[in-house]
Parts: C-alpha cells; structure tokens; sequence
C-alpha cells in the first residue's frame, strides 16, 4: 500500500509526462530549428503587411536575387565548418566578371559563333574560381599564413586588378553577345527561374558532400579539432585546399549567372557579397568557430535575409537604407543566441 508522501498512479503519470516534455524541450536545437522558424515568421509578416509578398513573382525574384549569394554560401559553409574564412569572394566576383568579360569580347571578333563563345567565358569563369580557391588553400596551408590575412589581402588585390582592366570604369558585354547569354539569368524551366535551380543543384551537392562522403567528416573533423585530425590520419592540408577550391568554383558559379543579369563588371561589382555569404552561413546555424554546420541551414539563412529586405522594401515600416542594419542586428542575435556553443 502506498504511503502518504509517494505519489498517486495519476500523479506519478503526470510527472513522468512533464518530464517526458522537459526532455524534448531540452533536445530542440535553436540553432538548427530557429532559421525556418523565423522564415516562417517573417512569411506571416510580410503577407499580413503586404499581400504582394505571398505572390508567386514575389518570391522567384526574392529567390532569383537569393541564387548569387546563396551558392558561394554553400561553399563558405564548408570553409567556416573547417575553421577557416574567406574575405575575398565578392572581390573574386568582381575580376572574374571583368575577365570573362573580356575574354567573350575578344573571341566575338574572331569567331564567329556566339553560343560557343558564351561556353568558353562560362568554363573561364569555373576555371578562374577554382584556381583562386586553389591558390587562397595553398598559402594558408603550404604557406602557413592565416586565412583572414591571405584571403584581405586578395580582397583589395582583386578589386584593384579589376578597377585596373577596367581604366576605373565598367567592362561591358558585347550586344550580340549579351542577347546569346541573358536566357542564363533570365530563362525558366517549369516555370522556375534558371539560377534558382542551379542554386538547388549546388545546394543538394554540399549538402550531399558533407552529410554523405568522407570528405564531408573530415571537414567538421578539422573544424572541432585539427590536431586530433591530423593524428586520425587525416590529410588536413589536402581537405583544406579542396574546401577553398570548392568555395572558389562556387565563386566561379555565381559568377557565370550574374554576368548576363547586368551585362557589366565595375568596381563596385560584388560589394560586400562576402559579409552576406557568411552572415547566410552563420545565421544557418553554422558554428563560427568550425566543427559543425549545415548546407540547408545556410539555404534557409540567405532566404531568410533575402525576406528582410523584400520586406522592407514592400512595405514603409522602415527606410529601405536601414536594411543592411536591420539584417545586422538579426546577425548580431543569432550569435548572441549561438555564444554558449561549443
């Protein structure tokens, strides 16, 4: 029989059930959870303060705008989960932009075959992406130098050489050849946008290289801790060059879309898109400090940045010229939100 101070069946139950929801409340993980629950919200908003936003327009041209930052996102992802950092990417944009530019220009006059000529510029502009990720691994790791000095140093060095093509101007596209390429920015499939499903292709490809090969392990393996890697007998300076390889063709990528959306490079091309790859990267819930991470957390961080300023611009609450501070508080958040993370 049972005494006086031991709980009752019914009671016992209930307690065993609040534990029960103790339990999964202390399993949710904001980090992961928080991004589409605040995408979701931000939909609520948006559509209650203007009902152009659930508009199916709407939101292609919010992702079509999405597609740029969100693929060099993707591959700053694998960078930050491995510890490191890329300062460089809306530089690199910016010079290769200018190159392939040149480079299409220049095959326009001696051959005669407009959509040869824009596949060569498109291989150029991967080519050129790859070997800059490629060079970025190699002096951070053969070179011994950190990622912040190599990569702010070709920051200003890739902007410069680009100002320098350029004679302080803009490098543009020629006619003929801009006709040939615009369906790659502003052609559909199924009724999609074109960079929207390259930036799904990117995006299910890092997301399958990280979660499924053992490349993907090796990453969040150095990022934890590298000195353990290294006598897991991992090849830690080989990966780390694949990872600024893989973010330098993801540059190459975005590149080879934006081209035909302006027709031009300038030196103003790509300005500041390296704070907003790696804002998307961070408010995805990936750690700053490397180890862990997820390509479909920084998918879901670059729309959801994306939707901030839509939102702003549909509606009146707040001058549009606060939307890079309004974004920065929500990063500012994230982290504050993030500080207790290993």
């Amino acid at each position: 029989m049972p005494s006086a101070q031991e709980p009752q069946p019914n009671e016992a139950e209930g307690q065993s059930a609040r534990a029960s929801a103790r339990r999964r409340l202390g399993k949710f993980d904001l980090s992961s959870q928080g991004p589409i629950l605040g995408l979701i919200l931000l939909a609520i908003v948006g559509t209650a303060l203007n009902s152009d936003f659930a508009s199916l327009a709407n939101w292609m041209n919010v992702l079509t705008r999405t597609s740029f930052i969100g693929i060099i996102a993707v591959g700053m992802t694998f960078v930050i989960i491995s510890g490191g950092i890329d300062l460089s990417v809306g530089s690199m944009v910016a010079l290769i932009a200018g190159s392939i530019i040149l480079v299409m220009n220049s095959l326009a006059t001696h051959i005669d075959a407009p959509v040869l000529v824009v596949i060569v510029g498109m291989v150029v502009s991967l080519m050129m992406g790859a070997a800059f990720g490629t060079m970025h691994g190699l002096l951070i790791t053969k070179g011994r130098i950190e990622p912040f000095i190599v990569t702010l140093g070709t920051l200003g060095t890739f902007r410069a050489v680009l100002t320098w093509l350029a004679d302080g101007g803009a490098i543009t596209l020629d006619f003929g050849l801009s006709q040939t390429y615009g369906p790659v920015y502003y052609g559909t499939l199924l009724g999609i946008p074109i960079p929207v499903w390259v930036f799904l292709g990117v995006a299910v490809i890092g997301t399958v290289l990280l979660r499924r090969t053992a490349f993907g392990r090796y990453v969040q393996a150095i990022g934890s801790n590298e000195q353990v890697a290294r006598y897991a007998a991992v090849d830690v300076d080989r990966v780390k060059i694949l990872t600024y390889a893989f973010l330098g063709l993801c540059v190459g990528i975005a590149t080879l879309l934006y081209v035909p959306r302006l027709g031009s490079a300038s030196p103003t091309t790509g300005l500041l898109w390296e704070l907003e790859a790696i804002a998307a990267v961070i408010v995805g819930g990936t750690s700053f400090k490397g180890g862990s991470g997820r390509v479909t957390g920084t998918v879901i961080g670059a729309i959801l940045l994306s939707v901030i300023g839509n939102i702003l611009n549909l509606t009146s609450i707040i001058s549009v010229h606060l939307n890079a501070a309004v974004q920065g508080i929500v990063i500012i958040s994230v982290a504050f939100l993030q500080r207790r993370r290993p």
